[in-house]
C-alpha cells in the first residue's frame, strides 16, 4: 500500500497529521480503526493525517481521548487554525505537485508559482503591517511559495501555462530592484520548454472571460480539477462537467491576450523603464 510522504516542516496541518499517524501507527491502529474509537470515518482520518483537512477543535479533542494523550493534539489543532493559509489551499497544493498540466489566470500580483522570494516577502511584509497575519504566518507563506516551485522540478516537467492580467505586472511591489529581478523572473519562466507566459492587456475589456483568479489542473490520467478562492476559503472543484467550461473559457482568454512574443516584450519595456 503506497501512503503519502509527510513534510512536518510544511505547515502547521502537516506537522498535526505527522503526529497522528505516528501515534496511530505506534498503537497498531488502522485509519478505520481510528475512526471508529473518534466517531468519524476513515476517509476522514486519512484527509487530516495528509493536511487535507484541518483539525477541528471538536475532532481533536476526540483523539486526545482515543490517544490519552492529554489535551496536546487540542492545543496543537489551535496552531492549524491560526495558519496563514485558508482553508481548501493545503489540498490544492498536494494536487498542484502531482498536476501534468496547470493552467493559471492571475489579477492584480505576480502568481506564487512565478513570484521571487523577494517579491513573496515584499508581498507578505505589507500583510504583517496590516495586521492581516502575523510575521510568523507571513514566512510560514514565503517558505510554501518555495516549497511549491520546487516540486515542479521534476521529470517529466510539467506544462505550465500561465495569463497574467496586464495589472499584474504593472503594479509595483516593494522598490525598484525587487521588481527588476521580478521581471527578469518571468522572462527566463518564458524562456523554458514547458512553458507559456501571456499578458492579458486592459484593452480586452469585456472580453476578459474571467474576474477572478482561476486555476486549472490536468492530471496525469488527464482528469481535470479547478481551484477557486474566495476571501475565506478556497474550493477545489474534481467535477468534470463543471469543469470544462471553466477550462473552454481559458481557452478563450488565451486566444484574446496577447502572444508570448508580445507579452516577453511588454515586461522587457517595463524593466527598462519605458511605459
Amino acid at each position: 500500500m503506497n501512503r503519502k510522504e509527510l513534510n512536518p516542516e510544511e505547515s502547521p496541518s502537516a506537522r498535526f497529521g505527522q503526529r497522528l499517524r505516528t501515534l496511530r501507527d505506534r498503537r497498531g491502529w488502522t485509519q478505520d480503526e481510528l475512526a471508529a474509537r473518534v466517531g468519524c470515518s476513515g476517509t476522514h482520518i486519512s484527509a487530516v493525517e495528509t493536511g487535507r483537512r484541518p483539525p477541528t477543535p471538536r475532532f481533536a479533542a476526540s483523539i486526545d481521548r482515543a490517544l490519552g494523550t492529554g489535551d496536546k493534539f487540542e492545543r496543537q489543532s489551535r496552531a492549524v487554525r491560526h495558519t496563514a493559509l485558508i482553508e481548501g489551499f493545503p489540498e490544492y497544493v498536494t494536487h498542484e505537485a502531482r498536476a501534468a498540466e496547470i493552467r493559471l489566470y492571475e489579477v492584480g500580483v505576480i502568481p506564487g508559482l512565478l513570484q521571487t522570494p523577494e517579491y513573496a516577502a515584499t508581498l507578505e511584509a505589507d500583510a504583517v503591517r496590516r495586521e492581516a497575519i502575523t510575521p510568523e504566518q507571513a514566512e510560514e507563506r514565503v517558505a510554501l511559495v518555495a516549497n511549491r516551485q520546487a516540486t515542479l522540478v521534476r521529470s517529466p516537467s510539467p506544462l505550465i501555462l500561465a495569463v497574467l492580467d496586464e495589472g499584474c505586472i504593472r503594479r509595483p511591489m516593494g522598490p525598484p530592484a525587487v521588481m527588476g529581478a521580478q521581471f527578469a523572473r518571468l522572462l527566463e519562466f518564458a524562456e523554458l520548454p514547458n512553458t507559456v507566459l501571456q499578458i492579458a492587456p486592459f484593452a480586452m475589456g469585456a472580453r476578459r472571460p474571467f474576474s477572478l483568479p482561476i486555476t486549472v489542473l490536468t492530471m496525469p490520467d488527464r482528469s481535470l480539477m479547478s481551484y477557486a478562492e474566495s476571501s475565506q476559503r478556497g474550493h477545489l472543484e474534481r467535477e468534470s462537467t463543471f469543469v470544462l467550461p471553466i477550462l473552454t473559457a481559458y481557452h478563450q482568454l488565451q486566444a484574446e491576450a496577447l502572444s508570448q512574443a508580445a507579452s516577453v516584450a511588454m515586461i522587457e519595456q517595463l524593466r527598462k523603464g519605458t511605459p
